[in-house]
C-alpha cells in the first residue's frame, strides 16, 4: 500500500538552504514575526525555551529538534527569566557564531537555527497536512543526525555548506518521520500513528479516485461513523472529506505541472466524474482554473 508520508515529503521537495549557529549566555530573549516560513531549530548543547503562536513554553534540550512548518510568531529565551519586553540583539562572533545575552560569559546553550523552503509550488496546501508544531526528541537516529550537524558546524572542512545543507534536509525528513513520538499537534503524522485512522488514510492515498464516503472510511477503520468522524477531526485537525479534498488537489496540481496527461484523465485520477466538476472544485480551492494553473506553474525539471 502507498506510504502517505513518503508521498507528501516527495511532493514538498524540502530543502534547508539557510542556517546559523547561535549561542546564548545569561538572560536573553529573541522574538520573530515571520510570514509563514518553515522554522527549525536543533539544540547542539545546553537548553533554552521556545514559545510559538500562543502555545505554552517548551523546554528544548540537547539533541532536540523542533519544526514549525508555518511559523508566524515565536520567541526563544534563556531558562533564566529575561528582562521584560526587551529583545536581545544577536552579536556576530569572530568564529561566525552569533551570541545572545552576555558576550563574554560561557554559553548556556548552542543551537542551529534556520528556515526550510519547499520546492513544491503548492507547498502551502501540503504544509496544511503537517502538524503546526513538531518536537522530535530521544530517537537515536535523530540524535546522530544532530551530532553530525553540530560537528559540521564546528569544523571548517571543504564544501561545508553543501554537506550541511544535505544533512539538514535528511534531518528534516527524519524529524517529520519521528515526530509522532515527540510533541506533535493535530496533523498527518498523528493520524498515521493512530492504528485505526492510518488504515483509512492509506486507502485515501492508495485509491484517491474512489468515491469515498465517511461511512466507507469508518468501515475501513473498524469504527462507527460518529466515532470515526470525531477521532479523525480531533487527531488530524480536519474532517475526513476535507483531508481527502486537500490530498486530491495536491495530486492534481502535481499532475498539471508535469503535463503528462490530459485534463479528463487528471479529473478521473483524482476522483471526479467529469472535467467540469473537477474544474469547478479546483478553481474554488486553488483560485485558478486547472489549465491556467498548468500554464503558470510548469514543472521545469520535466523540460
Amino acid at each position: 500500500m502507498i506510504d502517505p508520508f513518503a508521498e507528501v515529503v516527495m511532493l514538498l521537495q524540502p530543502e534547508a538552504p539557510f542556517s546559523k549557529v547561535v549561542s546564548g549566555a545569561g538572560a536573553w530573549r529573541v522574538s520573530r514575526e515571520e510570514s509563514g516560513q518553515t522554522f527549525y531549530c536543533a539544540i547542539l548543547e545546553g537548553s533554552c525555551l521556545i514559545q510559538a503562536d500562543g502555545h505554552e513554553p517548551i523546554t528544548l534540550q540537547e539533541n532536540d529538534f523542533i519544526l514549525i512548518p508555518s511559523a508566524h510568531h515565536f520567541a526563544m529565551s534563556s531558562l533564566e527569566p529575561p528582562p521584560e519586553g526587551m529583545d536581545a540583539t544577536p552579536v556576530a562572533l569572530p568564529d561566525g557564531e552569533f551570541r545572545l545575552g552576555a558576550t563574554s560569559a560561557p554559553a548556556d546553550v548552542r543551537y542551529l537555527v534556520g528556515y526550510c523552503v519547499f520546492g513544491a509550488s503548492d507547498a502551502a496546501l501540503l504544509v496544511s497536512l503537517l502538524p503546526r508544531l513538531l518536537l522530535a526528541r530521544g530517537g537515536q537516529r535523530l540524535v546522530t543526525l544532530v551530532q553530525l550537524v553540530a560537528d559540521e558546524c564546528r569544523a571548517r572542512r571543504p564544501a561545508r555548506d553543501v554537506i550541511l545543507t544535505r544533512l539538514l534536509e535528511v534531518l528534516l525528513v527524519e524529524a517529520l518521520r519521528a515526530g509522532s513520538g515527540g510533541i506533535a499537534l493535530p496533523g498527518l503524522l498523528r493520524g498515521l500513528a493512530d492504528e485505526r485512522l492510518s488504515v483509512s488514510i492509506r486507502w485515501m492515498h492508495e485509491m484517491p479516485a474512489r468515491s469515498w464516503s465517511v461511512d466507507q472510511l469508518a468501515k475501513e477503520a473498524a469504527l462507527s461513523r460518529s466515532a470515526f468522524f470525531e477521532r479523525f477531526n480531533r487527531i488530524m485537525g480536519m474532517t475526513p472529506m476535507e483531508y481527502l479534498l486537500t490530498w486530491r488537489m495536491a495530486l492534481a496540481k502535481n499532475l498539471l505541472r508535469r503535463s503528462e496527461c490530459g485534463l479528463a484523465e487528471i479529473a478521473e485520477r483524482v476522483g471526479y466524474s467529469s472535467v467540469n466538476t473537477f474544474s469547478v472544485a479546483f478553481t474554488r480551492h486553488v483560485g485558478l482554473p486547472p489549465r491556467r494553473y498548468a500554464r503558470q506553474n510548469p514543472d521545469l525539471s520535466q523540460t
